[in-house]
């Protein structure tokens, strides 16, 4: 199909649109934007800068994608946005481009970020990832595949959410979060491991079994972090997908693994 731009949308000649995209009323496309197949702009939204938007990808009134860093350390260039496919962007979400020139903020696929949600720069977000409203990643944030973050959560600059983790609603996070998870609370803490979403993910009981298991060593035997791990390099386990994950995760954590309650 042929794409349906309003005749007040603003679309700059240097920008390429997919086939059957939509564009609404008074939105803006602009910079060398790239707009992937059968993906919807609705009125009022704006897709600007060096983006790479994929396709069916719907951005909803108001929201702010590709716009510029708030990194004062900014100097030109050319920075951009790399955006997978099937992503929505809920009304007045901003997504910026990174900070350096020639570097990029990315976002995979099927993501929903909803509303008042912002991914600064440089962040680089999985897919299977939903933000509730209002919350935030500072820059250089890196989230995992199948993340779930509460309505207002904060995330600090440089921290990494590992994949099924569960934000709390309001979380103030400041430090990286293993795999499988719940953390939660100001500042926030590892609560438990994450068992609802990982059993709608499809784990099997063994796998919940081996996620368990890494939880008490991490954070319930009284054991400082060093011994938490080696324990776990040395378990039986320790060839299984979640424990080289968590391991992997950790060696290479930067802000420090988050606490346990």
């Amino acid at each position: 199909m042929a794409s349906q731009i309003h005749p007040t949308a603003i679309i700059e000649p240097s920008v390429q649109l997919g086939a059957d995209v939509t564009v609404g009323a008074y939105a803006f496309v602009g910079g060398t934007a790239v707009i992937g197949e059968g993906t919807v702009i609705h009125h009022h939204a704006t897709v600007e800068g060096n983006t790479v938007l994929g396709r069916q990808c719907e951005v909803y009134p108001y929201a702010a994608i590709g716009t510029k860093t708030h990194d004062l350390k900014f100097k030109g260039g050319d920075p951009g946005l790399r955006i997978g496919d099937r992503n929505v962007f809920r009304e007045y979400v901003s997504v910026h481009f990174a900070t350096r020139d020639g570097e990029f903020t990315v976002l995979g696929h099927d993501n929903v970020i909803l509303a008042y949600s912002h991914i600064a720069h440089d962040c680089v977000v999985g897919s299977h990832v939903v933000m509730s409203s209002q919350s935030a990643l500072a820059g250089h944030v890196v989230i995992e595949d199948h993340v779930n973050i509460g309505w207002g959560t904060g995330v600090h600059q440089f921290c990494r959410i590992g994949a099924y983790v569960m934000l709390g609603a309001m979380a103030k996070v400041v430090q990286d979060v293993p795999p499988y998870l719940i953390a939660d609370g100001i500042p926030a803490v590892i609560r438990s491991i994450n068992k609802v979403g990982l059993e709608r993910s499809g784990f099997t009981p063994a796998q919940i079994e081996r996620v368990k298991l890494i939880h008490r060593l991490l954070f319930r035997e009284g054991l400082n972090r060093g011994q938490a791990l080696e324990k776990l390099q040395k378990h039986p386990e320790a060839a299984s997908e979640e424990f080289r994950h968590v391991l992997a995760f950790a060696a290479a954590s930067e802000r420090g693994i988050m606490p346990g309650r």
